[in-house]
Parts: structure tokens; sequence; C-alpha cells
């Protein structure tokens, strides 16, 4: 099954700049090769369920072999079987009801 989530990984303990954490996750989900759209506070990923769920653990795996000692992660998730769906799709429907309008 097709996924499209919404990851906000923060880890905690490791002071104010996260920017290495993120970009240490942004290259695990690219290794997987998973579609992802960085955006400021999270990523969209797009992907079969087991790959997108398996990147998210070893986020959480690289994060705390970098020395975080707690991460709190929100996910938001969105399946759909009556039809294919890409991210850009459901961007795209929302910028034709912007023109119409």
């Amino acid at each position: 099954m097709r996924v499209i989530a919404d990851l906000c990984i923060i880890p905690l303990g490791v002071g104010l700049s996260l920017s290495k954490y993120v970009a240490a996750c942004e290259k695990v989900i690219e290794e997987a090769g998973l579609k992802a759209d960085l955006h400021a506070y999270g990523t969209n990923v797009e992907g079969e369920w087991d790959l997108v769920m398996g990147a998210l653990k070893r986020c959480h795996e690289v994060i705390h072999e970098m020395g975080a000692p707690r991460i709190t992660t929100t996910v938001k998730l969105g399946t759909r079987v009556d039809r294919p769906q890409t991210m850009e799709d459901k961007v795209r429907s929302v910028q034709e009801k912007l023109e119409c309008s």
C-alpha cells in the first residue's frame, strides 16, 4: 500500500540548531529511494508503507547514533485505495481550485 506521510522529527537535548539532524534524515529518506519534499517544519514523504516506516525508524536510529538522547516525532499519514495519488496531485488539485476562484 502506498502512503503519503508528513514527518516532523525533533531531536531533544542537542541544542538549538537541528539542521544537521534534518540533513541526516533527508539522506536516509533519499537512500531509501523515497520521494520527499522538505518544507519549513518537516518533510513530506511518498512511497510504499513499509519503506516509509522503515525510513522513519532508520531516521530515529541515525539521530540517536549522532548523540541525541531523545527524539519526538509527529507523523500524519494518508492512504487511499480507490486510485493512485501523488503529493503533486494533492497540491495541483488545490491550485486548480484557487485559479477558478
